[in-house]
């Protein structure tokens, strides 16, 4: 009988132990906005506006954004005697890009590689935030383990209207001095990498021939079947078969577990989740209308989708000389384009083949 109970409440801790284990595996993310986070939507309300007051925002909206167009980068007039060194443990802030499409590219040899390109629209730094006091919003059973190592770099794209945004929202800004901004990232760099609020980031703060990592939600394909989801055969399209054709089948929920278990690949949400597509390589670059060209169509989202751009962690495709550090100042006279050593630029007369 003792035996009996036992072996009992061993099965059970057995089981508590692996459901433990699967909730960890499995659970759904939580979205926690970031303590600096102000709410930005409001209702619009034009009562108590004129034609008059319209005239006016737009005028200063306009004379913000020849101020922001003509603002060069504050890192000019930083003492390069005194400026801190790259080395391969430091952290560098990332960019906001937008993914507007694919496009071919064809290497020396004559091979046609697929590209992805993404825009880097009108990023600026907003706010700095240092190791000490920074402190992000996690739940108790995470510890954040590197505190008072990293600094938070925080960077805004695509200037936007501040008559649509809140009070709150815009007070965000009005330390850097700008108009608010559409969205918002926190970069986590090294204190050394630290850049004054205001500073234009463009395309060029990356080279070609570097590897990045993108991260990026997935296309939103909403409520999906097996089939779809996880890629599930399905059941046989011959005769006898009645209703079950993209069924997932038995679950194995019978016997002694009689439940299902957590983790069981079934029909749900598919989609809309944040993934991190690691060792990109950048191949051409535009400094004209800042596109980077990145090889690969496996960039997550849709047409139209952001992206943030960091350094690759990757061990082996990690930077091996300096990068710009900490970003490449504002430069006026830079090249068109930047292409990779194996790329074919279109300008330059492609290989040719000639008969003994």
């Amino acid at each position: 009988m003792v035996t009996g109970s036992l072996n009992l409440l061993r099965n059970s801790f057995n089981k508590l132990r692996i459901d433990h284990i699967f909730s960890r595996s499995f659970q759904t993310p939580r979205y926690r906005p970031p303590y600096w986070y102000e709410p930005k939507e409001r209702v619009p309300s034009e009562e108590f506006i004129t034609q008059e007051n319209k005239q006016f925002i737009e005028e200063v909206m306009q004379d913000k954004l020849q101020q922001q167009a003509s603002l060069h980068s504050p890192l000019v007039n930083i003492d390069s005697s005194k400026a801190a060194e790259w080395n391969p443990q430091t952290r560098r802030v990332g960019l906001i890009a937008r993914k507007i499409g694919n496009y071919p590219l064809w290497t020396k040899d004559g091979k046609k590689v697929l590209t992805t390109l993404l825009q880097v629209v009108d990023n600026h730094v907003i706010r700095y935030i240092p190791p000490e006091e920074f402190s992000p919003m996690v739940t108790k059973k995470y510890v954040w383990k590197e505190k008072n190592k990293l600094g938070c770099l925080l960077v805004g794209s695509e200037t936007i209207d501040p008559s649509t945004v809140t009070k709150e929202y815009c007070g965000l800004f009005n330390n850097a001095g700008m108009l608010p901004k559409r969205h918002l990232f926190r970069f986590m760099v090294s204190p050394e990498s630290y850049i004054p609020p205001g500073t234009p980031l463009q395309a060029t703060h990356f080279r070609v021939g570097d590897y990045i990592d993108v991260r990026a939600k997935t296309m939103d394909r909403g409520f999906q079947g097996v089939i779809k989801r996880w890629g599930f055969k399905g059941m046989p399209a011959s005769h006898g078969v009645t209703k079950t054709h993209r069924r997932p089948g038995n679950i194995g929920s019978g016997g002694e577990k009689a439940r299902v278990w957590p983790g069981t690949k079934m029909p749900g949400h598919m989609g809309n989740r944040w993934r991190i597509l690691r060792g990109v390589k950048i191949l051409r670059i535009n400094t004209k209308h800042n596109v980077i060209w990145t090889l690969g169509v496996a960039i997550p989202g849709e047409t139209g989708a952001m992206c943030y751009l960091f350094d690759t962690i990757l061990p082996l495709k990690k930077h091996t000389t300096s990068p710009a550090f900490p970003t490449q100042p504002f430069v006026e006279d830079l090249p068109l384009e930047y292409y990779d050593e194996s790329v074919q630029p279109f300008e330059e007369q492609s290989i040719t083949f000639e008969e003994n």
